[in-house]
């Protein structure tokens, strides 16, 4: 799932990690307190064994730290009835219980930061400070939607007839599937499930193959907080079983809506899944987001922002830039400042590691794909001023290319990996026409100090998020979503709810007024 979000087999994965870097020679061990530290599924408020289970590795050593239970259709099927039924009386809370729960759910969540945070770092490999910067991220979104839940507001329309009045009420859809990433194993799952548990619905969660720790983590703490059996309900299984729980998840009458993140050529196929049966969804598909600087821009900030955009869990977002856009007038000052920058601040390494900045990638298919953009690049005329090589196992150095053209890979397809190709430009209108030359839109950056080509540009590039002078652009307050094949509907914000709410038109005839 995602753009490299489709895992290697196991074998391959072991393979391919085998001889880690110095630094990984060292064994590292992941301690969490055992409630947290969940292997099986979690259905209808009880944790069931499946008929077998599969290995969960650290991507950066390739040693199992966990054996999870390997749901299939079977579990799959239980756990969408149990949040059928469950959903009869959880739409009849008031908003007002639901908040309390949500908000008990974000305090337990808070209390375990640490224990959170290092299932993160050891199933997905990004740092420990990245980690817990996920956890708080993954919280904000139970607080926030413990919030919403008491403002979901209905309308009394001025009706065209004495003897009527219109109204119009805010109902939750029902059952909702979750199908997540790895590359955000916690936020992926609040975002979607807070604003489904604040709206009335209930949820069966597949997390990704990669990562279903920190899924199991947060049915635990969901439990402790007291939310009702079946309203939560977390299917994990391997990559061999992910299309058969899938193809359940996506076509059983009674899931009235499916919320997923990952890749668009997934994406599609559970669109196709679903629409025999009409289901509500929501799409978080495929980035390839420009990073636009322009010659008025602060050049100092615009390389903190590439940074912080493009290196940020060794550059496997969906909104972290893709292709980086650089003005002539600026151009050679932003490389060599940016150069400068990468061999200051980046250190590879195990997440566990303090002063680790960037870690493995998620498997050797992902290492690989940043590696045949490189040599692509290269073949065609691009100029590596730093890193370009792979290390041993998924290990991936940070590599800075100049002299990028729009006929590389780099530019037409998503990396998800630290490769940061510098394309210069001489106008405006060239910046625009290359950034908006992709089928997808997710996120896009730009760097200016002119306020009227702020406007201009943040107007004319086809996103659906836009950051000015800002690289960080994810908060729970900010609609998240995108344009063309980057996705339906929005997470996040007063708009999150809505995905889980439909609209239902009441006519009340007969007044005598």
């Amino acid at each position: 799932m995602s753009a490299v979000c489709a895992p290697t087999t196991r074998r391959l994965l072991r393979l391919a990690l085998a001889g880690p870097p110095a630094a990984m020679q060292r064994h590292h061990s992941l301690d969490v307190s055992a409630p947290l530290l969940r292997t099986q599924g979690y259905v209808d408020g009880r944790w069931v064994s499946a008929a077998s289970a599969f290995p969960v590795l650290d991507p950066a050593t390739g040693q199992e730290i966990a054996r999870v239970a390997d749901c299939g259709p079977a579990e799959a099927k239980r756990a969408v009835d149990a949040a059928y039924e469950a959903f009869h009386s959880w739409k009849r809370f008031t908003a007002k219980e639901r908040s309390v729960l949500l908000r008990k759910w974000f305090d337990l969540m808070t209390l375990h930061k640490e224990d959170l945070a290092k299932l993160i770092t050891f199933e997905c490999g990004k740092p420990m400070s990245e980690s817990l910067g996920e956890v708080a991220y993954s919280a904000s979104f139970l607080e926030w939607f413990s919030e919403e839940a008491r403002r979901v507001y209905g309308d009394i329309v001025p009706s065209p007839a004495r003897d009527r009045r219109i109204l119009l009420l805010k109902q939750p859809v029902g059952v909702s599937s979750i199908i997540t990433p790895w590359n955000f194993p916690s936020a992926m799952i609040t975002r979607k499930v807070g604003a489904a548990l604040a709206a009335g619905c209930t949820v069966v969660v597949k997390p990704a193959e990669d990562t279903p720790l920190s899924a199991l983590a947060l049915a635990e703490l969901a439990d402790q907080a007291g939310i009702p059996a079946g309203v939560f309900n977390v299917v994990p299984c391997s990559r061999e079983k992910t299309p058969s729980v899938g193809e359940v998840l996506c076509t059983d009458p009674l899931v009235a809506k499916i919320s997923f993140t990952g890749s668009t050529a997934t994406g599609k196929v559970l669109l196709k899944l679903a629409a025999d049966t009409v289901k509500k969804a929501s799409m978080e598909l495929g980035g390839h987001a420009p990073f636009i600087v322009f010659d008025s821009a602060d050049v100092d900030k615009a390389v903190g922002g590439a940074m912080a955009s493009k290196f940020r869990n060794s550059g496997q977002t969906c909104v972290c830039s893709n292709r980086f856009l650089v003005q002539s007038g600026i151009h050679d000052r932003f490389v060599e400042k940016l150069g400068r920058a990468m061999d200051a601040e980046l250190r590879l390494g195990h997440g566990s590691e303090p002063d680790t900045t960037q870690g493995p990638l998620i498997n050797a298919r992902a290492a690989e794909k940043v590696v045949h953009q490189i040599s692509d690049a290269v073949s065609r005329g691009a100029t590596v001023l730093k890193g370009g090589r792979r290390r041993d196992g998924s290990f991936m150095e940070p590599t800075l290319l100049t002299d990028v053209t729009t006929d590389m890979l780099c530019t037409r397809e998503e990396t998800f990996g630290p490769l940061l190709p510098v394309i210069r430009f001489d106008s405006e209108d060239e910046a625009l026409a290359i950034a908006n030359a992709s089928n997808v839109g997710l996120a896009g950056y730009l760097y200016s100090q002119d306020t009227s080509q702020i406007w201009r540009v943040a107007e004319a590039l086809e996103v659906g998020m836009v950051g000015v002078n800002e690289a960080l652009l994810s908060a729970a307050e900010g609609a998240f979503g995108g344009v063309k094949q980057s996705g339906l509907g929005r997470e996040g914000s007063k708009c999150g709810i809505e995905e889980y709410l439909e609209v239902k038109y009441m006519c009340l005839g007969g007044l005598q007024v």
